[in-house]
């Protein structure tokens, strides 16, 4: 069976984001999803009320246990936290093949840090160059580049800077960057494929970037071109967003199981 999808990453206890995401994304897209889970959240619409990271030798012993007896097509990282467990989650990819699809989490929808400050160098050293595609927003790639991503032309600049760097692509989320429509630039080292579509006015965007990396992953996994994988994922999370079902008082999550109920 292809489709299988490791993903290493928190845990969100309001299911809109992180783990709980990232399993409704593959699944919703015919993936199978399997975890290692980094550290566990409190956390809602409303926003992460505490963050408890664990013990690295369970992270890794998660990680391990799936890739010996389970597998997997391809690999998703999320919420990492600290110095440590870049390091050893980098450890552990580097034990598989498998391409990985990195998603460079540093601050949640409602602002709170998920990142140690000290952690951006670790990520930018040891994540990056092993990213078969790295999934960052503005604010991230500005993190992470030093490049200001204001516009379009920005989106280019950091994309290519983070080529540079060592990932093998780069899909530069363009949420965050002013304007009537959103897009997404998909920056190789071949060029350049642009998704845009209109800006959605709704609150409901809570787990968007977990969202996206998990499809985009499940993509990869089932044997899809990045391209494919990235447009596909691109569409579904689109979807996911004009149909979300309003719940909570702050950022909403998304609809993830609307191709389930299409079928």
């Amino acid at each position: 069976m292809r489709g299988r999808v490791l993903i290493i990453a928190g845990s969100d206890s309001g299911g809109g984001a992180g783990i709980q995401a990232d399993i409704k994304a593959v699944t919703a897209l015919g993936g199978y999803a399997a975890t290692a889970i980094t550290a566990i959240t409190v956390q809602n619409t409303l926003g992460v009320h505490g963050v408890h990271p664990l013990p690295l030798d369970l992270i890794e012993a998660q990680a391990r246990a799936v890739l010996d007896d389970i597998g997997a097509d391809a690999i998703k990282t999320g919420m990492l936290g600290s110095v440590e467990v870049v390091e050893r989650v980098a450890a552990i990819l580097d034990s598989t093949p498998t391409p990985v699809v990195v998603d460079p989490v540093m601050v949640a929808k409602g602002g709170a840090a998920l990142l140690d400050a000290g952690a951006v160098e670790a990520v930018r050293s040891l994540m990056i160059p092993r990213a078969a595609l790295l999934t960052p927003n503005a604010p991230e790639a500005e993190a992470l580049t030093g490049v200001l991503v204001a516009d379009l032309d920005g989106q280019r600049r950091a994309g290519a800077a983070l080529l540079e760097m060592g990932a093998g692509a780069v899909l530069m989320k363009g949420g965050h960057v002013p304007g009537p429509t959103v897009v997404d630039l998909l920056v190789t080292a071949s060029g350049e494929t642009m998704l845009e579509g209109p800006r959605i006015d709704t609150t409901s965007t809570h787990g968007t970037g977990c969202t996206l990396a998990s499809a985009i992953a499940a993509g990869i996994a089932q044997g899809r071109t990045l391209e494919q994988a990235t447009a596909e994922g691109w569409a579904y999370v689109a979807e996911a967003i004009r149909r979300a079902p309003g719940l909570g008082g702050g950022h909403g999550p998304l609809d993830h199981g609307w191709p389930l109920r299409d079928r």
